[in-house]
């Protein structure tokens, strides 16, 4: 048992602190194919797709995995399909191969190659209703026909349990007083080994104590199995943090779920006590009071739905960075290497492109004095026009940067407050779910008018929108960690912010250079995007939208 003995070794939490990882988002991918080329003489090509799949900052490509071999058809629907872990945050590469087959030889060199393609699973599941096709390629003045891939959530992951307990005549523990009771739920491991997933409040100074309902992810209970183990302590909490074994019992998913019934009475049992004691019976009794489960809406269920993230680069162009014209600018552009600023927008926009299907990214500057009157702007279009400051693509954005750089002069103060209110006036504007707004601020750090952007972060939190902020250079970033809000939660004149919607990363700690560089650049993609998904779903959730049905498949021409 992890009993008493195991409070300290076993790490457990403090009441109210959170659960362990939970398993990623799992993607089943299926694909199909439309004329491909025949490569047999007398029967038509018998295709095979493989998958290859890339490690994060890798550039050696590793086979996944393959579909089965279906006999004489230039349109395949292969059955075997590919389950991968889905990261939002990561750019996943995959290429697809296709060979024709002759033989039963596992050899891919012996069998006729039909052409292949290269997309990012963000790409699949970011198309409309998760479903992309694109031309195969590969063989030299050859149209090699098309692949269509088409991502599904497993749907295991998604249900939510709402579960309530309270327990009967538990063991006293305290010299004074009754027991401080609490229950620690684990899962348990294919190793055999259990995950701390849940741990209830305190009831104080009772041994019949009724513990609040609480949620959880039925994936974080079991894993998907329903009939896998779920281990329970009870302990006495203490505040010297030494919590008293009260004593445990076992349980499983599928039981559980029975709901209330003589079933879901538990006898807590000390195994220490039981050993020693020849009459002794249980310490107490515990008893579900209700159970409920219903499905979560996922992420990826908003995006495969037509929601679409829109994606709005800042950047700051104050005197603080330095001269551009200086190797020791972070502004300098160099004709050998991106600078900061380039390398945080590329490494933040690779990922978001694939969910924003125009392609088109607002840029704006401030901080600066720019042409024709040398006016100080705090939110000017990079690509020079007022009435439309959208770049197409991450490229656009980045030349639009290194054009104004030649035309704005480096300025001040570094207020961020324009350009936030710039993007929630747009998000202002669509509050149905249909769209959701990243606002990516690339700044030095040494902000102006802290009050006012504490303001427009609040107002900006009742909005679909999330707010990245990269801080490139040396200062010290103490009012960006504030306004990130995961600590203390953000508030201005007394309001507090309704969701947290700021993410800050310090550019430096991922700056490694050299050959590491690729990876250390998703390392700084993952930190920066990790929290969209769930401030997505906050927003969502908040005001109640469901995500819209998948749109129709097109009927595809005879």
């Amino acid at each position: 048992s992890g009993g008493a003995r195991g409070m300290a070794g076993l790490g457990v939490p403090e009441p109210g602190t959170g659960p362990g990882p939970v398993p990623a988002t799992r993607v089943e991918l299926t694909v199909s194919c439309r004329q491909l080329l025949d490569r047999d003489t007398f029967s038509k090509s018998d295709p095979l797709c493989v998958l290859y799949t890339q490690r994060p900052g890798s550039h050696q490509w590793r086979e996944f995995g393959r579909t089965e071999v279906i006999d004489n058809s230039l349109n395949p629907d292969f059955l075997r399909k590919f389950v991968l872990d889905y990261c939002f945050e990561e750019r996943q590469n995959l290429r697809f191969d296709l060979y024709d087959v002759d033989s039963k030889s596992p050899d891919l060199s012996k069998h006729d190659f039909l052409g292949q393609a290269f997309c990012t699973l963000g790409e699949i599941v970011g198309s409309a209703g998760s479903r992309l096709e694109k031309p195969l390629t590969g063989i030299l003045g050859k149209k090699c026909g098309t692949i269509i891939l088409l991502a599904e959530e497993l749907g295991n992951c998604r249900d939510v349990a709402t579960l309530q307990f309270c327990a009967n005549k538990l063991d006293k523990k305290d010299f004074f007083g009754k027991s401080d009771p609490f229950m620690v739920f684990y899962r348990s491991n294919e190793d055999g080994t259990f995950t701390i997933c849940h741990k209830t409040e305190v009831v104080r100074n009772t041994l019949n104590p009724v513990w609040a309902a609480f949620a959880i992810p039925v994936r974080a209970l079991c894993n998907g199995d329903h009939d896998r183990a779920i281990k329970v302590e009870v302990y006495d909490w203490d505040r010297d943090g030494s919590h008293d074994f009260i004593g445990e019992f076992t349980t499983s998913y599928r039981e559980l779920a029975r709901g209330q019934s003589h079933f879901n009475v538990y006898e807590v049992v000390n195994p220490r006590k039981k050993m020693k004691k020849k009459k002794y019976l249980n310490s107490g009794t515990v008893t579900l009071l209700s159970f409920a489960v219903e499905a979560e809406h996922t992420f990826l269920d908003y995006i495969r739905g037509g929601t679409q993230l829109n994606f709005t680069v800042a950047i700051d162009f104050t005197a603080s960075n330095g001269n551009p014209s200086q190797p020791t600018s972070l502004h300098y552009l160099s004709p050998f290497q991106l600078n900061a600023y380039s390398l945080a927008l590329r490494a933040v926009g690779d990922i978001i492109q694939d969910y924003d299907s125009d392609k088109m990214f607002p840029a704006l500057g401030f901080g600066a004095k720019v042409p024709p009157d040398g006016h100080v702007s705090h939110e000017f279009p990079l690509n020079g026009d007022a009435s439309n400051p959208a770049c197409h693509g991450i490229a656009g954005v980045l030349e639009a940067y290194q054009h104004s750089l030649r035309r704005v002069q480096l300025y001040g103060p570094t207020n961020f407050a324009p350009v936030v209110n710039h993007v929630a006036r747009s998000a202002a504007m669509v509050l149905d779910g249909s769209q959701y707004f990243v606002l990516l601020i690339i700044t030095d750090g040494v902000i102006s008018d802290m009050a006012q952007t504490k303001e427009a972060i609040v107002n900006a939190a009742k909005l679909p929108m999330s707010i990245i902020i990269v801080g490139v250079g040396q200062a010290e970033f103490d009012a960006m960690v504030e306004l990130d809000g995961d600590d203390i939660r953000i508030s201005s004149r007394g309001k507090v912010a309704e969701r947290d919607i700021v993410q800050f990363v310090p550019f430096r700690d991922y700056m490694s250079g050299g050959p590491g560089a690729g990876l250390s650049m998703a390392g700084l993609a993952r930190e920066v995007l990790a929290e969209i998904p769930d401030q997505l779903l906050s927003y969502m959730k908040a005001r109640g939208i469901k995500p819209p049905p998948v749109p129709p498949m097109p009927p595809e021409p005879p």
